[in-house]
């Protein structure tokens, strides 16, 4: 099979097939976790580095494996490197990991990890695959960190609340209060506002992608510069 080009990796993991806004893919925590940034950047982190973990370990093994065990394979790697993603978090973020809670193990059943090993690790290279994996928990990350910023903006009027419990003591000067005497807006953070602004962002995404591709219609129906037509009578024998 032919490995795509790396940029067009890049523009399927950031836009075009992008799990979270596009695939919907790993709804449960993307919805769950994003009540402000620190969480959202956690889980990000997390989701990433299984990833390229998989993604890789997959490509290696990709011409041992059979078919008959190629699936729970693929989720024992997963889970393993799972096992390992929560092991660093407790030890180096462990508040962090406390409030993520049953999120963290169940990036083992999230459909995008397995997905991407069983449609483009367990087929290419290890450098391409490690490449996907990497690109795609990055677009994965993206959604995750913008919907948190949207939902601590609007809930509480500030932004980067609690980064200590991720980057150490010396981020808790990081909270930015942009709007003073802020009245909070409870919907932001709860379950609904998630739903919301998640789909606020996938309808903003769909009318970028719809005014594209009218400005290529609208290119492509354009007459060439300096064509000219030409009227043929008469017949031709």
């Amino acid at each position: 099979m032919s490995t795509p080009a790396y940029s067009e990796l890049t523009l399927n993991g950031l836009w075009k097939n992008n799990p979270a806004i596009v695939q919907l893919l790993g709804l449960c925590p993307l919805l769950a976790v994003t009540g402000n940034v620190v969480n959202a950047l956690g889980l990000a982190a997390a989701t990433t580095l299984v990833l390229a973990c998989s993604n890789t370990a997959v490509s290696v093994i990709r011409n041992v494996v059979s078919d008959a065990v190629r699936l729970p394979v693929f989720v024992m790697i997963i889970a393993s490197a799972v096992t390992c993603t929560e092991l660093l978090m407790q030890a180096f973020a462990f508040e962090l990991y406390q409030i993520l809670g049953i999120f963290l193990p169940l990036i083992t059943t999230n459909c995008v990890i397995l997905g991407r090993a069983d449609a483009f690790a367990s087929k290419h290279a290890v450098a391409p695959a490690l490449y996907d994996g990497l690109i795609m928990g990055l677009g994965f990350g993206v959604v995750l960190v913008l919907l948190g910023a949207l939902r601590e903006l609007l809930g509480t009027g500030a932004l980067f609340a609690d980064m200590q419990l991720l980057f150490g003591p010396a981020a808790a000067s990081w909270k930015l209060v942009l709007i003073d005497d802020y009245q909070p807006f409870l919907l932001a953070v709860l379950p609904p506002g998630a739903f919301i602004f998640t789909g606020l962002m996938i309808a903003g995404k769909n009318l970028v992608d719809g005014h594209i591709k009218r400005r290529q219609d609208a290119l492509k129906a354009r007459p060439v510069k300096g064509a000219k037509r030409v009227r043929v009578t008469g017949t031709i024998s």
